[in-house]
């Protein structure tokens, strides 16, 4: 494909998930790598290899002369929000990394301008990609488990003082959030994406092994009800000892029921449907490897294939920005709750 067919991405933030997008974006023949923005080096990124000009601030990277459709923003989620209306005031796209931001208003103001400016933003939700997640969703669609009685989601993982390097952002209030935004949202957006908002939030919250590391709870027991019907729960903990245990869904509705398991969400281990014979699903990808830590699983070469193909009038945007600003309009809403719970 000849140079000027070729969608133009400019990866901010070089950590491990903006090294990711870069390289995703390397291997899409429709896709070209201009430029990467950190606050390090390349060399302190480890981000020689991708070989383009690299800036310290998104401000010398939109000074500077160089032809960009698409901003991917990989930093910090407090600057996610701040950083994708520059972009959008630019006159550029945008590829936002979990959470859109860290509350409903901060999501308001980054839709409101894409509005403004007639551009795209596509909130990555990688999880919609996984093969289960997939599956489940044709499953809720077409109706097969009938009425939903409840959804119990279980998210619980290992984080600790290695995770929570000193002086760094993950585990700050105001950069980090909390765990439901940096380590749980990919499930609540699947709850979301699967069943609706909820209703008459109700909690319980504890911090067993971070009081020194965080700056916000490390467990949580979360009850809700569904808009559409049902009731939910979130049960979460990042106090796990030694590794991750366990991502799960289950799904109980009046035809049958599922569970997705595994670490990662990424296994269908139960599925009871009354009249219906589940077909084998494609393999999933792995998990993203953090080095000692693990994540959701590796779909952004799906995120970034759906971005190349919506800017190309092939399709419309996996998770949309009102998708997005939903998910964490419900996080803040359950830290609604935890906050007036833990002042009491």
């Amino acid at each position: 494909m000849s140079e000027e067919n070729k969608i133009r991405f400019a990866v901010v933030g070089a950590g491990h998930i903006g090294k990711r997008h870069a390289e995703m974006i390397r291997r899409e023949n429709e896709a070209e790598l201009v430029a990467m923005v950190d606050v390090r080096t390349a060399k302190e990124c480890h981000a020689e290899e991708f070989n383009v000009p690299f800036f310290s601030t998104m401000e010398e990277l939109l000074a500077a002369n160089i032809e960009i459709d698409v901003v991917n923003i990989c930093t910090p989620n407090g600057l996610h929000a701040e950083q994708a209306i520059t972009a959008l005031e630019a006159k550029k796209h945008v590829v936002c990394e979990k959470p859109m931001g860290l509350s409903k208003e901060s999501c308001e103001k980054v839709l409101f301008k894409a509005l403004q400016e007639a551009k795209q933003v596509f909130c990555v939700m990688q999880n919609r990609y996984s093969p289960p997640s997939e599956w489940i969703k044709s499953i809720i669609t077409e109706g097969k488990l009938g009425e939903i009685f409840m959804v119990q989601l279980n998210c619980f993982w290992n984080r600790d003082e290695q995770y929570y390097k000193a002086g760094g952002w993950k585990g700050t209030e105001e950069l980090d959030g909390g765990t439901l935004f940096t380590q749980f949202s990919h499930f609540i957006d699947i709850m979301y994406w699967l069943f609706g908002d909820i209703d008459n939030i109700q909690g319980k919250f504890a911090d067993f092994t971070h009081k020194e590391l965080t700056d916000f709870e490390d467990s949580g027991f979360v009850s809700f009800d569904f808009i559409n019907g049902g009731m939910g729960s979130i049960n979460y903990s990042t106090a796990i000892a030694h590794q991750n245990l366990e991502s799960s869904m289950t799904i109980i509705g009046k035809n049958g029921s599922v569970k997705i398991g595994g670490q990662y969400m990424n296994e269908v281990e139960v599925c009871t449907i009354s009249n219906y014979n589940m077909s084998e699903l494609k393999v999933s990808n792995p998990a993203n490897d953090y080095g000692p830590y693990k994540g959701s699983a590796a779909n952004h070469n799906y995120v970034i294939s759906n971005v190349i193909d919506t800017l190309k009038g092939r399709t419309s945007a996996t998770t949309n920005a009102l998708e997005g600003m939903k998910v964490v309009e419900i996080i803040e809403r359950i830290y609604k709750v935890r906050n007036e719970s833990m002042n009491r």
